[in-house]
């Protein structure tokens, strides 16, 4: 690469612990696009999975969700099964096929991930990671060592990621 400009500094990262079978992760969704439109590439919106024993299907959906990032779709992906949430809950593993698929991505890869398991140890390591830092429920973020709990309320959350966002953005132009 012949790009001789001043190397870019990292952009903050918003790490979203997630759930794809979540109805609070998917009221979520609006937020997250409205950051990812507000700031595009200057924020680096980062999924991580947290799937919840009460969902039956939210573990194989979190892997589904790393076999769609691998096909370079993870947040296409994430926002289509967030918005189908009930059809995921009636139709477990078929429909995370199926929605792959609609994408245009290979279905047949997904059903294979699904199968192999090839995926759930990034599933497992976030996972422990969120128990570690005190994620207890979907949607949690994490910014700047700033962790919001989106599980309870979702009242106020974008404002505040986006005070963070602003204040880091300004330290890294001083």
């Amino acid at each position: 690469m012949s790009d001789s400009s001043p190397a870019r500094p990292a952009a903050p990262v918003l790490d979203v612990w997630c759930e794809l079978q979540c109805p609070d992760c998917r009221s979520a969704l609006d937020d997250l696009r409205a950051l990812r439109a507000r700031y595009g590439d200057r924020l680096e919106l980062r999924l991580r999975h947290f799937p919840l024993e009460k969902h039956k299907h939210a573990f194989a959906a979190a892997q589904a969700a790393e076999e769609a990032a691998e096909q370079g779709q993870a947040w296409p992906y994430v926002e289509a099964v967030l918005g189908r949430v009930q059809e995921l809950d009636r139709e477990g593993e078929p429909f995370l096929v199926e929605v792959a698929g609609e994408l245009g991505l290979d279905a047949e890869e997904f059903d294979t991930a699904l199968i192999d398991g090839r995926h759930i140890l990034i599933v497992d390591a976030d996972q422990a990671e969120g128990k570690a830092i005190g994620v207890t429920g979907t949607p949690t973020y994490v910014i700047d060592g700033e962790r919001l709990d989106g599980g309870k309320s979702q009242e106020g959350l974008r404002e505040r990621v986006e005070e963070i966002v602003d204040r880091l953005l300004a330290e890294q132009k001083a």
